[in-house]
Parts: structure tokens; sequence; C-alpha cells
């Protein structure tokens, strides 16, 4: 199934799914961590014989594709709304307005967003505003500071007072939905569908050969695998933050460090101003789900700002060192899997060189138990639905409403 890339194909190109008589999901989402997290659901959507339409709005275009590829999703619809330098209010507004459109045409019984993104706010914001009901899967989720991380924070509040189902990854989640008066009906722990697609991937890996080529040049070596790209984490923090990483590869010749760059200038620009042509640090371009997977496997520690990484490193048995002040996923620090940084370059030292002179948290890892669940999240997620859209078929006096 091709991509569309114009909002002229996507207005005359039909779903995959045309079979009258079935109840029609539409799925949205634009980033790696949304594909990922919604790729088993979506499987299990159409497994179930739902009209499933997926549509991209392509925010993170050409991070995107591969992850697809990996997931072996097919996108029916593409947004393209991708532009250089985009603000959140220019990527809402143009998801809302195309969004819009085909919305109009298809009306779906649910639209199903995941997380927090900018294209999860104005995908549940199109459905709320044609009466629509929206599920929100990973719902619950939150920082208790709204400007950080930003604009995730905000969006997923927002997200919580549009959405009819709540599917919470954790009880914790759920907590936090009812402690801000969401009904406790609409609510629904299914943890995390990225475990679901852990487990597809893991026995699904198809490594390139330059990764595989870099594992093993790195053999014997302690190897730390970077991410970050967060907006709080531009500028200052993060030039600090890489020195530091610098200066602790430098000094141990036992010690490799490896960086994804993320393509945002915000973050290349400096990664290869204090990172570039260095010993023991390898610089790679944005991977595709298998290669990231396979140096995950590999790592000896993971120094990372990203959400969605704060739940693949327990599904890997991996230590993890977030470089955030807060985090919305406290299950994974209370499990014992991550350590919470703050913005402290003092602090990334600090830890750095405790856990590499004494091993026993980075040893321990492999025996916590992973606390965003069983592989079994998108089964859960999609039983509701079905149980839920039979219940909407139903008299008004019967169903209750959906909103």
């Amino acid at each position: 199934m091709p991509m569309f890339d114009t909002l002229a194909q996507v207005t005359t190109a039909g779903p995959r799914n045309t079979v009258d008589g079935r109840m029609k999901v539409l799925v949205v989402f634009g980033t790696r961590p949304e594909a990922i997290k919604l790729a088993p659901v979506i499987h299990e959507l159409r497994k179930r014989l739902f009209q499933t339409i997926v549509v991209s709005s392509s925010q993170h275009k050409h991070l995107l594709k591969p992850f697809l590829e990996g997931l072996n999703i097919d996108v029916d619809l593409d947004l393209g709304v991708m532009k250089r330098d985009q603000s959140p209010n220019d990527v809402a507004a143009r998801v809302i307005a195309k969004l819009d459109r085909i919305l109009a045409r298809e009306r779906p019984d649910l639209i199903l967003v995941q997380g927090d993104t900018t294209t999860t706010l104005a995908g549940a914001l199109a459905g709320f505003y044609r009466k629509i009901p929206v599920g929100h899967v990973e719902a619950g989720l939150r920082s208790g500071n709204l400007m950080s991380p930003f604009p995730e924070e905000m969006n997923r509040r927002v997200v919580s007072q549009i959405a009819t189902f709540h599917f919470a990854a954790t009880e914790k989640n759920r907590r936090n939905l009812l402690a801000e008066d969401v009904a406790t009906e609409k609510v629904f722990v299914t943890g995390n569908p990225v475990v679901d697609a852990l487990k597809y991937m893991l026995k699904n890996l198809h490594v390139a050969e330059s990764i595989t080529d870099l594992i093993a040049e790195t053999n014997g070596k302690k190897r730390v695998l970077l991410t970050t790209h967060r907006r709080e984490s531009f500028g200052p923090t993060m030039i600090a933050n890489l020195k530091v990483l610098r200066d602790f590869v430098e000094k141990r010749r036992d010690v490799c460090l490896l960086f994804p760059v993320h393509p945002n200038p915000n973050v290349r620009s400096v990664a290869k101003d204090i990172l570039g042509n260095l010993d023991r640090i390898h610089l790679l371009e944005p991977l595709d789900y298998s290669d990231f997977l396979a140096i995950m496997k590999s790592a000896w520690l993971i120094v990372s700002d990203s959400g969605g990484v704060q739940e693949e490193a327990p599904s890997l048995g991996k230590p993890l060192l977030v470089l955030r002040e807060n985090t919305e996923r406290p299950e994974a620090i209370r499990s014992g899997v991550s350590k919470l940084v703050g913005n402290s370059p003092g602090s990334l030292k600090q830890m750095l060189e405790e856990n590499y002179d004494v091993e026993t948290w980075i040893r321990s890892i492999k025996e916590v138990a992973n606390p965003f669940g069983d592989g079994k999240a998108s089964a859960r997620i999609v039983k509701v639905i079905e149980e839920k859209l039979a219940a909407k078929s139903l008299p008004n006096s019967v169903q209750g409403s959906l909103f």
C-alpha cells in the first residue's frame, strides 16, 4: 500500500478496508514512538476484522518510514505535514485541517490515538469537533509539571479531557486519571503495547550489516547507548551532557559511545561539534527499529531523555540513566531499572563514574520484572473496543452516552 504524499491524493484515495457492516476504527499517528506502540494494536484490529484505516501525519516522516516497514504496517493515508523547523502550532493546525476532511468522508466509529504528541492532540481534537469517540492508548501519564516534558505534558492532559476510552498502561496511570475525575468505567488498565511490539520485533530482527559490523567492532567494550532529542534538552543542557559523556569515554579505553543522532538541527550541530571525529565515539544516522533494538541489546548502559526508551529498557533488562528533571514513568524508577539524572551535568558525571567503578546496579537489572506489562496489551485494548463499540449499536436507553 503506497504512502500518499499530498492532501489531493488523500482526498481521492480510499481506505484499504471497505467491507460493509463492520465497525470502522481510524488510527492516527505521526512519530516513531506512536507507530511502535500502535502497530500491535493495528494488527490486532485487523485480525479481528475491524475496518481499520491507518493515517500518518508524517510529523517525523523520514524517521517513521523504516519503522513502519519493520513493524509490517501499511499506511492508508498520509497527511504529509512535515516541514523544516515546524512549530507545534503548525503541526496541530495542518493535522486538524487535513484530518477533518477524511473524518467527514469516512465517518469512523472510533478514532484511536497514542501518547502525547502534537499529532495525538490534533487527532483527538479533530474527533471531538466531529463528535466521534476517541480512544487514548497510554493514557494517564503525568509528570506533574506542565512545562516538562513540553509540550507533551499539556497534550496528554487535554486528550484526557476529550477521550471516551482511556487505555492506561499501569495502575498508577489509572489512579492519575481517577484523580482528575475521569469516570472509572472509562479507564482500562491494559499494559503498554510497546512490550507487545518488542516481543514481536525481537523474534523478527533484521539487522543491517553495518550495525552487525559495529557491534562486532566494539566487542569487549562497555557500550553506552545515548539518545537525546527533547526540546527541554536543547542548548546549554545538551552541550554540558555531551561534554560529560565525551570526557567519560576519553578517560576509559574500555568504554565506547553509540549515538543515533536525531535529525533536528539543534541536536546534529552540537553532536558534531562536541563528539565528532573522536575515538570510540560513533555518531550514527537514525536507525530503523531492528537496528536500534540490536544496539540496545548490546549496550552496557543506556543514557536517554526519551519516554519510549524508559519503557524499552526494562523490557530488555538494560539499566537506564534518564536525562530529565522528572518522569511520567515512575514505575521504571521504582522498579530499579532507571535512575533520574536531572539537568545537572555534575550529577550525570557522578552517576557514570559510580556505576563504572561498582557495577552492582547494572548487573542487577536483568532480574527486575517488567513494570509495563506482559505483551498482551493490544489484545486487551481491542477487546474493550470490540465490546464498547458493540454497545454503541444498542438503543440509547441501554447504552448510555459514549461521550
